[in-house]
């Protein structure tokens, strides 16, 4: 059985396991998902960043109908990219044109905001106050760190790299999640363009440990209670899994997206740009295949990923994995399809 944390952190939210249900924006991490996450002693996370102020409070609110234990609210944070110039777009709508075509959607529309407004939606996070604020893609204000603090909300940031990890230390974060190359769903990178560090979770936690002083949580091809009971022996005082977690019967996965990721305990995954224009790890299919080939067809992020959303969701709608994006990370095994409490008690009771 995994080692109890012994972190401050980990020990003030007074949970059982040291786990975090990653928060997975989009339909996987649901309300049932989350809830269930935290009344089983892990910590239960919304992933926020596509909901406006109005549905982080509505979701926060069901969560509390269905548990008092603590959960988390993760959130983007925000880069600004200049308004998609009209050869790109024409680029991206001619790549496109056949997709939407065969899901008998018109042609796009796209205009700026391509996301949801931070600062609104941060607002909503310190009224909900919900026991932690993680958050991916680089690093908090100064401003909206002193903001969490004063309401006496912890921080999690994301790092891929020793570098990102020792800013969001100096940032006065309270932990750090180390995603490691293997993880599923967008890549933490804080520069969107930049090319992935492709660091794996073992060396990146080797490189943090004892180099930063602030708790460290493992996440990336995280499946098993060994895998658990590694990451804390080499270092970690918690870990986050997502993936183990999409077929649980709680999670909001769609249902072409939940028969995918079934089809075989293989899963064969990479990172591509295609859907939202940042790196992030999905299993294999047509879209991310035959857009790679064409990368001056995707435009930035997350501009990339409003251009695609009606395409996700008539492929989701028809029941097709074709236009999805297939979040998932590299651990093997075939995945639970009971209750996530069963799931986090196999973990520990192992």
């Amino acid at each position: 059985m995994p080692a109890a944390t012994d972190s401050n952190l980990f020990r003030q939210l007074g949970l059982k396991h040291p786990l975090i249900v990653a928060p997975m924006a989009g339909g996987p991490s649901s309300v049932e998902l989350t809830a269930a996450a935290s009344a089983a002693g892990a910590l239960g996370a919304m992933g926020g960043a596509y909901s406006n102020a109005a549905a982080i409070e509505a979701f926060a609110d069901q969560v509390r109908q269905r548990t008092d234990k603590p959960f988390s609210i993760n959130l983007f944070i925000p880069h600004s990219i200049p308004d998609v110039a009209a050869d790109r777009l024409a680029r991206a709508a001619e790549a496109t044109a056949r997709y939407r075509q065969e899901l008998e959607l018109p042609p796009p529309r796209l205009g700026a905001p391509y996301e949801e407004d931070f600062d609104v939606q941060f607002e909503a996070v310190l009224r909900v106050k919900p026991a932690c604020f993680s958050f991916v893609f680089g690093l908090l204000s100064a401003e909206h760190v002193r903001e969490a603090k004063k309401v006496g909300i912890p921080l999690i940031g994301t790092a891929t790299t020793l570098e990102e990890a020792r800013a969001l230390e100096d940032g006065g974060v309270d932990a750090i999640v180390l995603q490691g190359f293997e993880a599923g769903g967008h890549r933490g990178i804080f520069d969107a363009g930049a090319a992935d560090p492709e660091i794996g979770m073992r060396d990146l936690l080797a490189q943090c440990a004892g180099t930063i002083r602030v708790p460290l949580i493992a996440a990336g091809g995280i499946m098993t209670s060994g895998d658990i009971r590694a990451a804390l022996q080499a270092g970690a005082q918690a870990v986050q899994m997502g993936t183990a977690f999409l077929a649980c019967a709680e999670a909001g996965t769609s249902a072409p997206y939940r028969r995918k990721l079934l089809e075989a305990s293989e899963r064969r995954t990479r990172t591509t740009r295609a859907f939202s224009g940042r790196f992030a790890r999905g299993i294999e299919n047509r879209f991310m295949d035959e857009m790679d080939g064409k990368p001056d067809a995707i435009l930035p992020f997350p501009a990339q990923n409003k251009f695609t959303r009606d395409m996700r969701g008539a492929s989701t709608a028809k029941g097709l994995p074709d236009f999805l994006s297939l979040w998932s990370g590299t651990g093997k095994g075939e995945l639970w399809q009971g209750s996530t409490a069963a799931l986090i008690d196999r973990l520990f009771g192992e």
